[in-house]
Parts: structure tokens; C-alpha cells; sequence
């Protein structure tokens, strides 16, 4: 009568006799010779996992665990010469535009902007005339590394004194530092809605300037929408250039 063979899948030969194993893996039984070890890549190389398994069994080694081996880098050469990227996007630069006159005092208003750099020097910077583009409040990123921005913000007062420097004062602490930058829309007058960089001057109170003097009044109005924002900046600027309507 038949029978289930003990042995799975070794083959059994009286003149050839050859041990029988189990497969780490799988559990069936094959010959010992026909196991293999699997071999894995740790670190940058091959190693054995002292397991013997069959051939089905057997993994074809895995790339993604390898370790990237960083090749040195090149031997620098003599005498290079490299563009000066500083002195080339750092520039004294006036923009050639009709002069514009103080409608009061008639005195010309000039075509530049001095604001302060990173390091702290004084730069001049082209004055951009009108409204600036590709800035809306709307787009803000409302996170970026963590930080939240487009964060409203809820003004006791907004007051220009009749001067290009907006005063904003708050209930409560603002949170902000000088040269963070804030997006300010529905104010009543235009010309101090806009994106600005901020100028500390209290726990509860900052100032921003503006393009042009601003009739004295409370700018502060029911549609007023003031947030915080992260806008980029030209080469190695600490402030938002002036710009505006």
C-alpha cells in the first residue's frame, strides 16, 4: 500500500546518501546540500544571516538597506576664480522716473529707499512705484517650519499722525520682533494697506512705514484684516522694500 513520505521534498537514495534538513524559513524538508545561507546588505556590504533556507525561500538581497558609501570630495584646484556673488547682487541703484513733489510742501520726494540689511548696513534700494505685485494676503502659507503665519491679528488703534509711519497698538501682547512682516488689508486709507516689515516699540504697540505721508486719522475700521506673514526677500535684505499704491 502507499504512503506520505516523512522526508517532503529530499530525495532519499541508499547508494547516494545524503542528509536531510529543514528550511529555516519555510519549514519543509529538503536535502542539507541543496540549503543555502541568506545573505543580507548591513552597512556597505554582505552578511550572513545564518539562516539556511531553500531555494525558494532564498531573498534576493535587499538595496535599500545598503549604506550609501559617499565618494571623497574633488582634490580643489589652484588658483580658482569665482563669481563674486555678493558684489554682484548688492548694488547702489536708482530707478529713472519723473520727480515726484510733496503736494504740500512741494519739496521733491526722492527716487530711492534706504533699508537695512541683515548685517546691519545701510543698503539704497530701487523705490518700486505702485502697487506691488505677486503679494496677496490670500496666499499666505499658513505653516512654515513649524511657525504658523496668516495668524490674525486684532488692533486696539491704527494711526498714521500724518506722517509715512503707520503706529499699531494692541490690548494685549502682539507676540512680534522687528523685521517680522505683517499683511494688512481694509484699512481706510489705501495707501497703508499692504506688506510690511515691523519695528518693535513696545510688548503692545510696533510701527510700520509706508510709501508716502498719510493724512493724520484712525485707519482702524470695521473690514480691517491685519495677519502676519513670511514674504520673500530680495538678496541678503532684512525688510520688505517700500512699496505700495
Amino acid at each position: 500500500m502507499g504512503y506520505a513520505s516523512k522526508l517532503g521534498r529530499a530525495s532519499i537514495s541508499s547508494r547516494n546518501p545524503r542528509a536531510a534538513a529543514i528550511c529555516d524559513r519555510c519549514g519543509f524538508v529538503y536535502n542539507h546540500v541543496r540549503l543555502q545561507w541568506q545573505f543580507d546588505y548591513a552597512g556597505a556590504g554582505l552578511i550572513n544571516k545564518r539562516i539556511l533556507v531553500c531555494n525558494p525561500c532564498n531573498d534576493v538581497p535587499q538595496n535599500q538597506a545598503r549604506a550609501i558609501v559617499v565618494p571623497a570630495d574633488p582634490v580643489p584646484i589652484q588658483n580658482p576664480r569665482i563669481q563674486d556673488y555678493v558684489a554682484a547682487s548688492t548694488d547702489d541703484v536708482v530707478i529713472s522716473a519723473p520727480t515726484v513733489y510733496d503736494p504740500t510742501t512741494g519739496i521733491p520726494i526722492p527716487s530711492t529707499t534706504t533699508i537695512v540689511l541683515e548685517d546691519g548696513v545701510t543698503q539704497v534700494t530701487t523705490q518700486v512705484l505702485g502697487k506691488p505685485n505677486g503679494l496677496a494676503q490670500g496666499a499666505i502659507m499658513p505653516l512654515i517650519n513649524n511657525v504658523s503665519y496668516d495668524v490674525v491679528l486684532n488692533p486696539l488703534s491704527v494711526s498714521s499722525f500724518g506722517t509715512s509711519t503707520i503706529t499699531v497698538t494692541f490690548s494685549s501682547p502682539h507676540g512680534l520682533a522687528t523685521n517680522d512682516q505683517i499683511a494688512v488689508e481694509g484699512l481706510s486709507n489705501n495707501l497703508a494697506n499692504g506688506f510690511y516689515s515691523v519695528t518693535v516699540t513696545s510688548a503692545i504697540a510696533f510701527t510700520y512705514q509706508v510709501n508716502a505721508a498719510v493724512p493724520a486719522s484712525g485707519l482702524l475700521q470695521g473690514t480691517t484684516l491685519m495677519v502676519t506673514g513670511l514674504a520673500g526677500l530680495p538678496y541678503n535684505y532684512a525688510q520688505i522694500p517700500l512699496t505700495g499704491v
